[in-house]
């Protein structure tokens, strides 16, 4: 085994930890430990992250729901749009984005940076959320729902969750909180069987599109396993919203810093 590939798996287990320790966010790391460590394509790595997210967020939300921390009738509210537009992203929208997405004399962009870049931006949307301090709302759970308004919410956090890769669940939470009317505990737990269903439904439209290392992808999924429970274990002891500030700071360091290589030093 490569050094890289070691050193891949490690950062795998941190991935983990930082999903146990503050309980969202750390995925969003996948795709970059995979395509700049691990030197993984950036499209396949997406693919890869969408497995690895999946079952990170499924232990998550299975440990939530035996808390009774899980809305099952608000994850088939958001479930249906998000899994639809994540499943028609990857099988239809990113096979089909040119290889070429803008070229001049001085310039081409293509498909392998522009979704890095996308990536970054979102990473960088991530960051400003988990760095803002978590308030309690006041939930008015007999309000009435806009069902339109969460519809349309969760086609969009589908589709950027299927083109990056990423949970969204700095997207979901404040929808589950403001849309669906839901406690800030409920939602937290809600948002984990949501990501964990769009994500590998999304997975599997990239069965018939990509050729996996089935190997690769498991491994790193086993690592960051390991780490989710280090970092639960952990979570007892430590201050999650200290935490999620100073990790906060380093996905804005680390989207930054993706922009800056894609576009200038690559």
């Amino acid at each position: 085994m490569e050094f890289n590939q070691i050193l891949g798996y490690f950062l795998a287990v941190f991935v983990g930890i930082t999903l146990g320790l503050i309980g969202s966010g750390g995925s969003i790391l996948s795709v970059p430990i995979l395509v700049y460590v691990m030197k993984v394509e950036p499209i396949l790595a997406t693919a890869y992250s969408l497995f690895v997210v999946g079952f990170s967020a499924l232990v998550g939300g299975i440990q939530k729901a035996k808390q009774q921390l899980v809305d099952f009738k608000k994850v088939l509210l958001f479930g249906v749009p998000t899994v639809l537009a994540v499943f028609l992203t990857r099988k239809f929208i990113v096979p089909n984005i040119p290889e070429i997405i803008f070229s001049n004399q001085s310039f081409s962009l293509h498909k392998p940076v522009f979704i890095m870049i996308v990536f970054a931006i979102v990473m960088i949307v991530a960051s400003i959320k988990m760095i803002q301090p978590t308030k309690e709302v006041e939930i008015n759970a007999n309000g009435k729902l806009n069902y339109f308004a969460i519809f349309s919410q969760g086609l969009f956090i589908g589709l950027i969750a299927g083109f990056v890769g990423a949970g969204g669940g700095f997207l979901l939470i404040p929808a589950l909180l403001f849309l669906a009317k839901t406690p800030m505990k409920m939602a937290v737990g809600t948002s984990l069987f949501i990501i964990a269903i769009q994500s590998l439904i999304g997975f599997l439209a990239d069965i018939t599109t990509q050729v996996l290392d089935w190997e690769l992808m498991l491994t790193f999924t086993f690592c960051s396993l390991v780490g989710v429970f280090i970092g639960s274990f952990l979570s007892k002891k430590v201050s999650g919203e200290k935490l999620k500030k100073g990790f906060g700071y380093f996905v804005l360091f680390m989207g930054t810093y993706i922009i800056a290589k894609e576009l200038f030093f690559s």
